[in-house]
């Protein structure tokens, strides 16, 4: 059998996730959202563009490592300015 090897990163990760779907709901449920237009095309909640983020985020790491050889660091970097702008104006 084999079992998953949680490593320190892994965890961080897992947990910082965990923190801001939590952060989320309690901001749902202290300031209930509406729907809005931004610069997407679509009308989103607050919850809908964080799951936009979350996914374009994935997405923006695979890019980093599968295409170039710069540090993860910066794409973190990128994602966390990337889900700021979303999170504002998406």
């Amino acid at each position: 059998m084999s079992w998953m090897v949680w490593t320190v990163p892994t965890a961080i990760f897992f947990a910082i996730v965990a923190l801001m779907l939590v952060g989320m709901t309690l901001w749902e449920l202290a300031s209930p959202t509406v729907e809005r237009r931004g610069f997407l095309p679509i009308a989103t909640t607050r919850g809908d563009r964080f799951f936009i983020g979350m996914l374009s985020a994935a997405y923006i790491h695979l890019a980093v490592v599968g295409f170039t050889s710069v540090s993860l660091w910066l794409a973190l970097g990128v994602s966390v300015v990337w889900m700021l702008i979303l999170l504002r104006w998406g």
